[in-house]
Protein backbone atom coordinates (compact mmCIF):
# COMPACT_ATOMS: atom_id res chain seq x y z
CA UNK A 1 0.00 0.00 0.00
CA UNK A 2 1.46 3.00 -1.24
CA UNK A 3 1.94 6.09 1.61
CA UNK A 4 -0.61 8.56 -0.34
CA UNK A 5 -3.41 5.90 0.28
CA UNK A 6 -2.35 5.41 3.97
CA UNK A 7 -2.54 9.36 4.60
CA UNK A 8 -5.82 9.26 3.18
CA UNK A 9 -7.09 6.57 4.56
CA UNK A 10 -5.81 8.48 8.06
CA UNK A 11 -7.32 11.98 6.96
CA UNK A 12 -10.62 10.21 6.33
CA UNK A 13 -10.75 8.38 9.36
CA UNK A 14 -9.44 11.20 11.43
CA UNK A 15 -12.53 13.04 10.12
CA UNK A 16 -15.11 10.29 10.80
CA UNK A 17 -17.62 11.02 13.34
CA UNK A 18 -17.73 9.38 16.54
CA UNK A 19 -20.79 8.75 19.03
CA UNK A 20 -19.24 11.63 20.86
CA UNK A 21 -19.60 13.88 18.41
CA UNK A 22 -22.79 13.09 17.60
CA UNK A 23 -23.94 13.60 21.57
CA UNK A 24 -21.94 16.67 21.22
CA UNK A 25 -24.75 17.78 18.84
CA UNK A 26 -27.22 17.67 22.12
CA UNK A 27 -25.16 20.40 23.93
CA UNK A 28 -24.75 18.36 27.34
CA UNK A 29 -23.69 21.00 29.72
CA UNK A 30 -27.03 22.92 28.64
CA UNK A 31 -28.57 19.43 29.37
CA UNK A 32 -27.34 19.27 32.80
CA UNK A 33 -29.49 22.06 33.06
CA UNK A 34 -32.36 21.58 31.57
CA UNK A 35 -32.17 18.38 33.41
CA UNK A 36 -31.67 19.58 36.97
CA UNK A 37 -34.17 22.19 36.93
CA UNK A 38 -36.91 20.01 35.21
CA UNK A 39 -36.10 17.21 38.16
CA UNK A 40 -36.92 20.33 40.74
CA UNK A 41 -40.15 21.34 39.11
CA UNK A 42 -41.08 17.42 39.50
CA UNK A 43 -40.16 16.94 43.13
CA UNK A 44 -41.56 20.40 44.14
CA UNK A 45 -44.87 20.07 42.64
CA UNK A 46 -47.53 18.20 45.19
CA UNK A 47 -48.54 15.51 43.20
CA UNK A 48 -46.91 12.23 43.49
CA UNK A 49 -45.01 11.01 40.19
CA UNK A 50 -44.23 7.24 40.19
CA UNK A 51 -40.64 6.75 40.16
CA UNK A 52 -40.63 5.13 36.56
CA UNK A 53 -43.00 7.68 35.09
CA UNK A 54 -40.69 10.75 36.84
CA UNK A 55 -37.65 8.76 35.42
CA UNK A 56 -39.20 8.45 31.60
CA UNK A 57 -40.20 12.14 32.16
CA UNK A 58 -36.91 13.78 33.12
CA UNK A 59 -35.64 11.53 30.00
CA UNK A 60 -37.65 12.41 27.24
CA UNK A 61 -37.12 16.26 28.46
CA UNK A 62 -33.67 16.10 27.99
CA UNK A 63 -34.08 14.68 24.79
CA UNK A 64 -35.93 17.28 23.75
CA UNK A 65 -33.53 19.67 25.03
CA UNK A 66 -30.52 18.35 23.36
CA UNK A 67 -32.99 18.05 19.90
CA UNK A 68 -33.18 21.78 20.34
CA UNK A 69 -29.27 21.90 20.79
CA UNK A 70 -28.94 19.84 17.80
CA UNK A 71 -31.14 22.16 15.29
CA UNK A 72 -29.53 25.20 17.30
CA UNK A 73 -26.38 23.90 15.84
CA UNK A 74 -27.18 23.49 12.24
CA UNK A 75 -29.23 26.48 11.65
CA UNK A 76 -25.71 28.35 13.43
CA UNK A 77 -23.39 26.46 11.74
CA UNK A 78 -22.30 29.52 9.83
CA UNK A 79 -21.79 31.49 13.08
CA UNK A 80 -20.10 28.71 15.21
CA UNK A 81 -17.40 28.24 12.86
CA UNK A 82 -15.95 31.94 13.29
CA UNK A 83 -16.15 32.06 16.90
CA UNK A 84 -13.60 30.82 18.79
CA UNK A 85 -15.57 29.45 21.71
CA UNK A 86 -17.51 27.32 19.24
CA UNK A 87 -15.38 26.47 16.65
CA UNK A 88 -14.84 22.46 17.98
CA UNK A 89 -18.37 21.76 17.79
CA UNK A 90 -18.93 18.72 15.63
CA UNK A 91 -20.71 20.49 12.10
CA UNK A 92 -17.81 23.45 11.73
CA UNK A 93 -15.23 20.80 12.99
CA UNK A 94 -16.49 18.76 9.64
CA UNK A 95 -17.31 15.86 11.81
CA UNK A 96 -21.12 16.06 11.39
CA UNK A 97 -22.75 17.37 8.20
CA UNK A 98 -25.68 20.15 8.62
CA UNK A 99 -28.12 17.79 7.09
CA UNK A 100 -27.37 14.65 9.46
CA UNK A 101 -27.47 17.55 12.38
CA UNK A 102 -30.78 18.88 11.37
CA UNK A 103 -32.45 14.89 10.75
CA UNK A 104 -31.37 14.19 14.43
CA UNK A 105 -32.28 17.37 15.98
CA UNK A 106 -35.89 16.58 14.14
CA UNK A 107 -36.20 12.63 15.12
CA UNK A 108 -35.65 13.57 18.54
CA UNK A 109 -37.80 16.27 19.09
CA UNK A 110 -40.62 14.71 17.75
CA UNK A 111 -39.74 11.22 20.14
CA UNK A 112 -39.49 13.57 23.18
CA UNK A 113 -42.40 15.44 22.55
CA UNK A 114 -44.73 12.26 21.26
CA UNK A 115 -43.20 10.10 24.20
CA UNK A 116 -43.51 12.37 26.65
CA UNK A 117 -47.60 12.83 26.23
CA UNK A 118 -48.10 9.31 26.31
CA UNK A 119 -45.72 8.45 29.39
CA UNK A 120 -47.14 11.66 31.23
CA UNK A 121 -49.94 14.11 29.88
CA UNK A 122 -50.27 16.20 27.13
CA UNK A 123 -49.90 19.14 29.05
CA UNK A 124 -46.06 18.62 29.69
CA UNK A 125 -45.96 17.51 25.95
CA UNK A 126 -47.18 20.63 24.67
CA UNK A 127 -44.63 22.88 26.87
CA UNK A 128 -41.76 20.73 25.88
CA UNK A 129 -42.76 21.03 22.27
CA UNK A 130 -43.48 25.34 22.56
CA UNK A 131 -39.95 25.24 24.49
CA UNK A 132 -38.44 23.77 21.13
CA UNK A 133 -40.41 25.71 19.06
CA UNK A 134 -38.90 28.58 20.90
CA UNK A 135 -35.81 28.12 20.96
CA UNK A 136 -34.98 27.04 17.48
CA UNK A 137 -37.56 28.93 15.71
CA UNK A 138 -37.63 31.97 18.07
CA UNK A 139 -34.73 32.75 19.09
CA UNK A 140 -32.14 30.95 16.82
CA UNK A 141 -33.67 31.53 13.35
CA UNK A 142 -35.14 35.52 14.53
CA UNK A 143 -34.10 37.65 17.72
CA UNK A 144 -30.48 36.03 17.75
CA UNK A 145 -29.77 37.83 14.82
CA UNK A 146 -31.67 40.45 14.95
CA UNK A 147 -32.01 42.39 18.40
CA UNK A 148 -29.59 42.51 21.39
CA UNK A 149 -32.47 41.56 23.22
CA UNK A 150 -32.09 38.77 21.91
CA UNK A 151 -30.95 36.72 24.94
CA UNK A 152 -33.43 38.49 26.81
CA UNK A 153 -36.51 37.55 25.19
CA UNK A 154 -34.96 33.86 24.22
CA UNK A 155 -34.29 33.03 27.67
CA UNK A 156 -37.61 31.85 27.82
CA UNK A 157 -36.82 28.82 26.07
CA UNK A 158 -34.24 27.91 28.89
CA UNK A 159 -36.75 28.91 31.47
CA UNK A 160 -39.46 26.51 30.48
CA UNK A 161 -38.00 22.89 31.76
CA UNK A 162 -39.27 23.13 35.34
CA UNK A 163 -42.71 24.21 34.45
CA UNK A 164 -43.11 21.22 32.35
CA UNK A 165 -41.31 19.26 35.12
CA UNK A 166 -44.42 20.32 37.39
CA UNK A 167 -46.70 20.29 34.40
CA UNK A 168 -45.58 15.99 34.19
CA UNK A 169 -46.54 15.80 38.22
CA UNK A 170 -49.82 18.16 38.02
CA UNK A 171 -50.81 18.21 34.45
CA UNK A 172 -51.08 22.06 34.56
CA UNK A 173 -49.31 25.42 35.29
CA UNK A 174 -49.36 27.31 38.94
CA UNK A 175 -48.14 30.35 40.58
CA UNK A 176 -45.18 28.09 41.76
CA UNK A 177 -44.16 26.78 38.32
CA UNK A 178 -44.32 30.15 36.55
CA UNK A 179 -42.02 31.35 40.07
CA UNK A 180 -39.51 29.67 39.06
CA UNK A 181 -39.83 30.02 35.00
CA UNK A 182 -39.42 33.62 35.88
CA UNK A 183 -35.90 32.65 38.05
CA UNK A 184 -34.01 31.02 35.41
CA UNK A 185 -35.89 33.90 32.83
CA UNK A 186 -34.40 36.58 34.82
CA UNK A 187 -31.23 34.97 35.76
CA UNK A 188 -30.16 34.67 32.06
CA UNK A 189 -29.46 37.72 30.62
CA UNK A 190 -26.58 38.48 32.90
CA UNK A 191 -24.72 35.29 32.92
CA UNK A 192 -24.74 35.57 28.74
CA UNK A 193 -23.87 38.87 29.08
CA UNK A 194 -21.13 38.17 31.44
CA UNK A 195 -19.82 35.97 29.02
CA UNK A 196 -20.35 38.51 26.09
CA UNK A 197 -17.93 40.76 27.82
CA UNK A 198 -14.98 38.27 27.84
CA UNK A 199 -15.88 36.47 25.05
CA UNK A 200 -16.14 39.87 23.14
CA UNK A 201 -14.10 39.16 19.85
CA UNK A 202 -16.39 36.11 19.27
CA UNK A 203 -19.90 38.23 18.81
CA UNK A 204 -17.52 40.91 17.09
CA UNK A 205 -16.23 38.80 14.81
CA UNK A 206 -19.74 36.78 13.51
CA UNK A 207 -21.40 39.79 13.31
CA UNK A 208 -24.23 39.06 16.36
CA UNK A 209 -25.93 41.84 17.56
CA UNK A 210 -25.08 41.19 21.28
CA UNK A 211 -25.91 43.80 23.57
CA UNK A 212 -21.74 44.36 23.94
CA UNK A 213 -21.55 44.97 19.74
CA UNK A 214 -24.76 46.86 19.16
CA UNK A 215 -24.42 49.01 22.66
CA UNK A 216 -21.24 48.70 23.46
CA UNK A 217 -19.65 47.18 27.03
CA UNK A 218 -20.07 50.54 29.13
CA UNK A 219 -24.05 49.77 28.26
CA UNK A 220 -23.97 45.98 28.83
CA UNK A 221 -22.63 46.31 31.99
CA UNK A 222 -25.16 48.70 33.25
CA UNK A 223 -27.89 46.08 32.09
CA UNK A 224 -25.96 43.47 34.16
CA UNK A 225 -26.33 45.89 36.90
CA UNK A 226 -30.33 46.11 36.49
CA UNK A 227 -31.17 42.79 36.03
CA UNK A 228 -28.92 41.47 38.74
CA UNK A 229 -31.17 43.88 41.10
CA UNK A 230 -34.20 43.20 39.62
CA UNK A 231 -32.96 39.08 39.96
CA UNK A 232 -32.08 39.81 43.53
CA UNK A 233 -35.56 40.78 44.77
CA UNK A 234 -37.67 37.75 42.85
CA UNK A 235 -34.99 35.59 44.39
CA UNK A 236 -35.01 36.41 47.66
CA UNK A 237 -39.17 37.50 47.55
CA UNK A 238 -39.73 33.45 46.18
CA UNK A 239 -38.55 32.61 49.55
CA UNK A 240 -41.43 33.97 50.68
CA UNK A 241 -44.19 31.48 48.66
CA UNK A 242 -44.75 28.24 48.76
CA UNK A 243 -41.49 27.18 46.80
CA UNK A 244 -39.56 28.98 49.67
CA UNK A 245 -38.73 27.97 53.06
CA UNK A 246 -35.46 28.94 55.76
CA UNK A 247 -33.02 26.89 53.83
CA UNK A 248 -34.04 28.67 50.30
CA UNK A 249 -33.88 32.35 52.24
CA UNK A 250 -30.45 31.34 53.52
CA UNK A 251 -29.25 30.44 50.19
CA UNK A 252 -31.38 33.48 48.29
CA UNK A 253 -29.56 36.07 50.01
CA UNK A 254 -26.52 35.04 50.67
CA UNK A 255 -26.39 34.08 46.95
CA UNK A 256 -27.94 36.97 45.79
CA UNK A 257 -25.69 39.80 47.99
CA UNK A 258 -22.16 37.85 46.15
CA UNK A 259 -24.14 38.12 42.88
CA UNK A 260 -24.88 42.08 43.79
CA UNK A 261 -21.39 42.64 44.50
CA UNK A 262 -20.01 41.39 41.48
CA UNK A 263 -22.57 42.94 39.40
CA UNK A 264 -21.22 46.41 40.91
CA UNK A 265 -17.91 45.46 40.57
CA UNK A 266 -18.03 45.21 36.81
CA UNK A 267 -20.31 47.79 36.59
CA UNK A 268 -17.67 50.38 38.36
CA UNK A 269 -15.29 49.14 35.62
CA UNK A 270 -13.84 50.83 32.73
CA UNK A 271 -12.48 49.33 29.39
CA UNK A 272 -8.67 50.12 30.38
CA UNK A 273 -9.14 48.33 33.72
CA UNK A 274 -10.98 45.23 32.05
CA UNK A 275 -8.48 45.05 29.21
CA UNK A 276 -5.69 45.39 31.58
CA UNK A 277 -6.74 42.20 34.02
CA UNK A 278 -8.50 39.87 31.34
CA UNK A 279 -11.75 40.34 32.14
CA UNK A 280 -11.09 38.66 35.13
CA UNK A 281 -14.13 40.16 37.14
CA UNK A 282 -16.33 39.18 34.18
CA UNK A 283 -15.33 35.24 34.38
CA UNK A 284 -15.56 35.25 38.18
CA UNK A 285 -18.95 36.74 37.77
CA UNK A 286 -20.08 34.16 35.12
CA UNK A 287 -18.93 31.33 36.89
CA UNK A 288 -20.90 32.56 40.20
CA UNK A 289 -23.43 32.78 37.84
CA UNK A 290 -23.41 28.75 37.14
CA UNK A 291 -23.60 28.00 41.02
CA UNK A 292 -26.18 30.39 41.38
CA UNK A 293 -28.98 29.29 39.65
CA UNK A 294 -27.95 25.33 40.76
CA UNK A 295 -27.84 26.21 44.23
CA UNK A 296 -31.46 28.01 44.46
CA UNK A 297 -32.79 25.12 42.39
CA UNK A 298 -31.38 22.78 45.03
CA UNK A 299 -32.98 24.72 48.04
CA UNK A 300 -36.25 24.39 46.27
CA UNK A 301 -35.51 21.00 46.15
CA UNK A 302 -34.57 20.38 49.58
CA UNK A 303 -37.61 22.54 50.42
CA UNK A 304 -39.99 20.59 48.48
CA UNK A 305 -37.77 17.03 50.79
CA UNK A 306 -38.79 18.93 53.91
CA UNK A 307 -42.60 19.52 53.12
CA UNK A 308 -43.05 15.67 51.91
CA UNK A 309 -41.15 14.46 55.37
CA UNK A 310 -43.27 16.83 56.98
CA UNK A 311 -46.21 15.68 55.73
CA UNK A 312 -45.19 11.71 56.28
CA UNK A 313 -44.85 12.94 60.24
Amino acid sequence: MSDTSINTRACSTEHEAQFGDYFALLKPRVMTLVVFTAFVGLLAAPAPVHPFIGFCAILFIAIGGGASGALNMWYDADIDAVMKRTQRRPIPAGKVTEGEAFAIGIALSAFAVVFLGLATNWVAAGLLAFTIFFYVVIYTMWLKRWTPQNIVIGGAAGAFPPMIGWAVATGGISVESVLMFCLTFMWTPPHFWALALFMRKDYDNADVPMLTVTHGRPATRLHILVYTALLAVLAVAAGFTQIGGPVYLAVAITLNALFLRGAIRIWRRDEDMAEADNYLAERKFFKLSLLYLFAHFGAILIEAGIDKLGGLA
